[in-house]
């Protein structure tokens, strides 16, 4: 009876999130009628604003929140289960942070390595980002080979990102009006950052965290019970623990490099996910992050460019802490 409750759970959150990707591609500041995108896509003739719309910026918008959705959510779900923390988020190991370090670096460099950086346009920003995620992540690694407990693991990935947040807010304070300006905007997170030449290098870094994800979840099942029931069970906890970081900062790291710092969904997600299966058995619950992280995701989008703004669009930090604080708020009062 259950694994057919599971099935049409799966089903139903499927059908959700393709309704909310078709709606978050026709809503916004213009409405699209839906004849215009069938058209788009059968590649017959249609208004050339409305194809201009779809093709350019809807579609890779849309596409970009998916991906952005569904890697965090499994990135917060891989590091509660590795911290047996439920709020744990895939910014504890401080990979966040080392991207807005990158970009904050390139930003204040008017010249040499940072002018190199900035004639780059938008791809600039994420190399920029995705080299200090990368060198977080080396330093994290190199942690935990000489650090075998979990707590001070996540306390020394924690001092990472305010060290880093540190040091941005002092390259802030140095910056000129106009790099500051770039900085700030790219803080704000964006789904609409990621163009279509971009979509290939996005969806690659998503593919190996999940598939690296995937391979992780019998592993996961066991830690849950304890790290020396996995050794007595013959799992290398060890190596276990390298794969899930490695996982979580390619996800966190690559969607903060294309898209900013985006919060609370990879916290979220994976208690609405083991809520809606009752289970933290991971062969159900991953999948259910990826499927209800997505469909989060896209209903934020949505929300960034509501028709009643005037066309302006909202930042989609602000619209995802929305939806997520108040989550956190019930966890918080539920264990209490």
């Amino acid at each position: 009876m259950k694994v057919v409750t599971h099935r049409w759970l799966f089903a139903c959150l499927g059908i959700l999130v393709v309704v909310l990707f078709i709606a978050d591609i026709l809503f916004g500041s213009v409405s699209i009628p839906l004849r215009q995108l069938l058209d788009v896509l059968a590649n017959r003739e249609a208004d050339t604003a409305y194809k201009e719309i779809l093709l350019n910026y809807r579609l890779p918008k849309a596409l970009t929140a998916v991906l952005v959705g569904s890697a965090l959510s499994v990135s917060g779900l891989l590091m509660q289960s590795l911290f047996r923390n439920p709020l744990a988020g895939p910014d504890v190991l401080g990979v966040n942070a080392g991207a807005g370090l990158g970009v904050a670096l390139i930003t204040l460099l008017a010249s040499g390595a940072g002018g190199f950086f900035m004639g780059m346009g938008s791809w600039g920003l994420v190399v920029a980002a995705i080299i200090g995620a990368a060198a977080v992540l080396l330093l994290v690694m190199l942690v935990a080979v000489k650090v075998p407990d979990l707590v001070s693991l996540l306390i020394i990935g924690l001092m990472f990102g305010y060290v880093g947040g540190a040091l941005t807010s002092v390259f802030q304070h140095l910056s000129n009006p106009d790099t500051l300006k770039v900085f700030i905007t790219w803080t704000f997170g964006s789904l609409s950052a990621v163009s279509w030449s971009m979509m290939p290098a996005l969806v690659l870094v998503v593919f190996l965290g999940m598939v690296i994800s995937f391979a992780l979840v019998k592993r996961l099942n066991v830690l849950l019970i304890g790290e020396s029931y996995a050794k007595a069970l013959g799992v290398s906890v060890t190596h276990t623990r390298y794969l899930i970081l490695l996982a979580t900062a390619l996800m966190a790291g690559g969607v903060t490099a294309f898209a900013g710092p985006v919060t609370f969904i990879g916290v979220t997600v994976p208690h609405i996910a083991r809520g809606l299966f009752k289970s933290w058995d991971h062969r159900l619950v991953m999948p259910a992050s990826v499927l209800v992280g997505a469909g989060l995701m896209l209903v934020c989008d949505m929300v960034t460019q509501l028709p009643g703004l005037g066309g302006n669009t909202l930042p989609i930090n602000s619209v995802t802490a929305l939806f997520g604080a108040p989550i956190i708020i019930w966890i918080l009062v539920r264990r209490s």
